[in-house]
C-alpha cells in the first residue's frame, strides 16, 4: 500500500489509531487494557467524577481525575483521544488521566460523538461544549477554569489544535475559556487532499475542506504549542508536526517541536502512562511545557 507523504496510511492505520482491537463502540477490551492495569498506573489519584453528563447522548460523558488530597486552584488539563474520529472511548485512556493527575493537573477526559454518527466539524462541538462543561463546574474539582490547557493524541490531538486555532467552536458553546496551552502527539494537521476512506467519511462533506486544516488557520493568536511525534510513525507521518510548528513559528507564536527517536504512533501516547514511560520522556516534556506558560505557579 502507497504510504502519502503527509497522510494517514490505510486500513491498518485506522485500527492503530483506534487504540483498541475492535471497532465496536461497545469493546469490553482494548489494547490499553494492559496500561490500565491497578500496578501499572500512578499512585496518589484519585477518579472523582466518573460518567459525568455533559451534553445529552450516551457519548455526551466524561471522567475527572485529581490528586488525593487536592489543594485547590490547580491547573486544568482536557486529554482528547484519538481513534480516527471514528473510535475511542475514554475509560481506554484512565492511565492518561492518572499520569496528568499525578503531576498536579485536574484532568478532564471526554467521549464525543464519533463518525458516522456525525461528521466534521460536529466532534469539534462536542469538545467546545465540554470545555463550556469545565468552565462551570471544574472549580467543585479544585480546577481553575483560568489555566486551561489542552492535549490530544492522534485525532484528538487534530481535535484540541483546531479548538485551539479556531475560537468559533468554543464561541459558539457559549464559552469564553482561554486556551492557555496545547500539547499536540503524533496529530494530522496538514491531510487535504483527502486520500482515505477513513478521512472522506470525516471530513468530505465540508463545504470549505481546506478550512479544516489547522496549517491552513494559523494566526499570531494561536496559543503556545508542544507539538511532538516518534520518528518511527507510519500512521501520521512526522511532516504533519514539521509543518504546523514552522507555521506557528512564522507567526512567531511560540513553539516546542519534539521528535523521540524509535517511537511509533501509539508508543508516543503509551509513554505517558506508567508502564512504558521509561520509552519517551513525553509526560516530562508536555508538564514542563505547561509549566513554562505558568501552570504551576501557585
Amino acid at each position: 500500500m502507497k504510504v502519502s507523504r503527509r497522510h494517514f496510511m490505510g486500513t491498518a492505520g485506522a485500527f492503530a489509531l483506534a487504540g483498541g482491537l475492535f471497532p465496536s463502540a461497545a469493546q469490553a477490551v482494548s489494547l490499553m487494557d494492559p496500561f490500565n492495569l491497578p500496578t501499572a498506573v500512578d499512585g496518589g489519584v484519585m477518579k472523582m467524577g466518573d460518567g459525568i453528563a455533559y451534553a445529552g447522548g450516551p457519548r455526551g460523558k466524561l471522567d475527572v481525575y485529581v490528586q488525593q488530597n487536592p489543594k485547590g486552584n490547580a491547573p486544568v488539563v482536557m486529554f482528547i483521544y484519538g481513534g480516527g474520529w471514528s473510535r475511542g472511548e475514554r475509560w481506554e485512556y484512565d492511565f492518561v488521566g492518572r499520569a496528568l493527575a499525578s503531576r498536579g493537573f485536574v484532568t478532564v477526559i471526554a467521549d464525543y460523538r464519533l463518525v458516522p454518527e456525525v461528521t466534521y466539524p460536529a466532534f469539534l462541538y462536542d469538545i467546545a461544549v465540554a470545555a463550556k462543561w469545565v468552565e462551570d463546574n471544574i472549580t467543585t474539582f479544585g480546577g481553575n477554569p483560568d489555566k486551561l490547557f489542552l492535549a490530544g493524541h492522534s485525532a484528538g490531538a487534530y481535535n484540541a489544535v483546531m479548538l485551539g486555532l479556531d475560537p468559533t467552536f468554543l464561541r459558539e458553546a457559549g464559552s469564553t475559556l482561554k486556551v492557555r496551552g496545547i500539547a499536540g502527539l503524533a496529530g494530522p494537521y496538514d491531510f487535504y487532499p483527502f486520500e482515505f476512506n477513513e478521512v472522506r467519511e470525516a471530513f468530505g462533506y465540508a463545504p470549505n475542506p481546506e478550512g479544516t486544516q489547522p496549517v491552513r488557520l494559523v494566526t499570531p493568536s494561536a496559543p503556545p504549542m508542544f507539538l511532538a511525534a516518534g520518528n518511527l510513525d507510519l500512521i501520521v507521518k512526522t511532516d504533519n508536526t514539521t509543518a504546523l510548528a514552522a507555521k506557528l513559528r512564522e507567526n512567531n507564536v511560540p513553539v516546542d517541536e519534539r521528535y523521540y527517536d524509535g517511537i511509533g504512533h501509539m508508543e508516543i501516547v503509551t509513554a505517558l502512562g506508567a508502564m512504558l514511560r521509561w520509552r519517551a520522556p513525553v509526560l516530562d516534556d508536555v508538564v514542563n511545557f505547561f509549566a513554562s506558560l505558568g501552570a504551576l505557579d501557585a
